[in-house]
């Protein structure tokens, strides 16, 4: 049988937990920061849960680290 492999761009996107949810980065968070308020920038450096959806779409894209 032949091995996956990992798409590499996925593999620094997005993060497994040690419960196997998939955790994301949100965007806005490059580009003109020093606009945004401390409350806003603090958020963004955050990882949130991916939806439901999108965690079926991207574990092909991950097999090896999805449960």
């Amino acid at each position: 049988m032949p091995k996956l492999k990992t798409h590499k761009g996925a593999q620094n996107r997005f993060k497994l937990t040690g419960n196997g949810k998939m955790m994301r980065m949100k965007g806005l968070k490059s580009h003109l920061r020093r606009n945004k308020s401390k409350r806003a920038r603090r958020q963004f450096d955050e990882m949130i849960p991916m939806a439901k959806a999108d965690v079926q779409r991207l574990s092909r894209l991950i097999p090896y680290g999805t449960p």
